[in-house]
């Protein structure tokens, strides 16, 4: 792959995969790609599928860099948002650097492995910390103490730094082997349920308990339902 190469595979083994490149700026291809890979795993949850979205990160530069305007902002915020609303898990994978774009796009995944020389670079813009999204991202996993520390600073940080904060899930010396693992563990995930428990995940920092209540209660509801027709389903076919 070179180093200005962004593309999207087929499923492979029940993962659709998205390769990019973890050093660069933000450009219009970026976009495309990624939601070129939220259309695919769309298409294969509407068919029936329990497709797994994987996010390989590898070293490069990324891109050729291109004129930032805010509407080139605003597409890649509506992009990374299309991510975390998907209906299957989604994995990163990154592997040494991994630098601004990159970095929030791994923000919004829900399983990420790194590899032990992985290096989280967190986007600054104009020599300070960049005021995108990302600061709500960090904001809501790990608390703003935390993310205040990290604004400050705007740093870099090593595998180990990034796991005990937990923006990676997992450091490994065996990516592939891991991926692998992960995948045969998130396989018979259901996708459309599990994005609804993760966007309630995800609202609950910023949303009060009297908002929130009916949203889950028509969750649980759905839930009810669900198993009682499982239930009504696995008599009639005794019957048969």
């Amino acid at each position: 792959m070179s180093s200005n190469d962004v593309r999207t595979r087929p499923a492979d083994h029940g993962a659709i995969r998205l390769e990019l490149t973890g050093g660069g700026a933000l450009a219009s291809s970026l976009v495309v790609s990624v939601n070129e890979f939220c259309d695919q795993v769309e298409d294969a949850v509407s068919g029936g599928d329990r497709p797994l979205g994987v996010v390989l990160i590898s070293p490069g530069t990324g891109p050729e860099p291109e004129e930032v305007g805010i509407r080139l902002v605003n597409r890649w915020e509506r992009v990374l948002r299309r991510v975390e609303r998907l209906g299957a898990v989604t994995i990163a994978v990154v592997e040494r650097d991994c630098a601004g774009p990159a970095v929030e796009l791994l923000l919004a995944t829900d399983y990420r492995l790194g590899a032990a020389n992985a290096n989280l670079a967190l986007p600054v813009g104009t020599g300070q910390f960049w005021p995108g999204m990302v600061l709500h991202r960090l904001a809501n996993q790990l608390g703003v103490s935390r993310t205040r520390q990290l604004l400050l600073r705007s740093p870099e940080l090593p595998a180990a730094r990034a796991a005990e904060l937990g923006l990676l899930d997992e450091i490994t010396e065996d990516l592939a082997g891991s991926l692998a693992a992960a995948v045969e563990s998130f396989r018979t995930v259901d996708g459309p349920e599990f994005a609804v428990r993760r966007r309630l995940l995800l609202d609950a920092p910023t949303t009060t308990f009297e908002d929130a209540l009916g949203v889950h209660l028509a969750a649980c509801d759905r839930s009810l339902r669900r198993a009682a027709k499982d239930v009504a389903d696995s008599a009639a076919m005794a019957t048969l």
